[in-house]
C-alpha cells in the first residue's frame, strides 16, 4: 500500500472515531441532527478553551 493510502487510511479512522464521540454524547438527539447546532457547539467550545477561561473549561468533568 502506498504512504498516501496509508495516511489517508489513519486520517478517515481518526475521523470516524471522533465522530463517535459526537454520538456517545448524545449531541444527535438532543440536536435532532441539526449539523448547524453541532458546529456551533463545538466552535463555542473552541472558543471557551483558547480563552482565559480555558482552566475552567478543562476542568469540567463528566459523572
Amino acid at each position: 500500500m502506498r504512504t498516501w493510502q496509508v495516511k489517508r487510511r489513519k486520517r478517515t479512522r481518526h475521523l470516524i472515531e471522533l465522530g463517535g464521540l459526537v454520538v456517545k454524547a448524545g449531541i444527535i438527539e438532543l440536536t435532532s441532527d441539526d449539523r448547524v447546532i453541532i458546529l456551533g457547539a463545538l466552535l463555542w467550545m473552541a472558543e471557551k478553551l483558547q480563552s482565559d477561561q480555558s482552566e475552567q473549561a478543562r476542568a469540567l468533568k463528566v459523572t
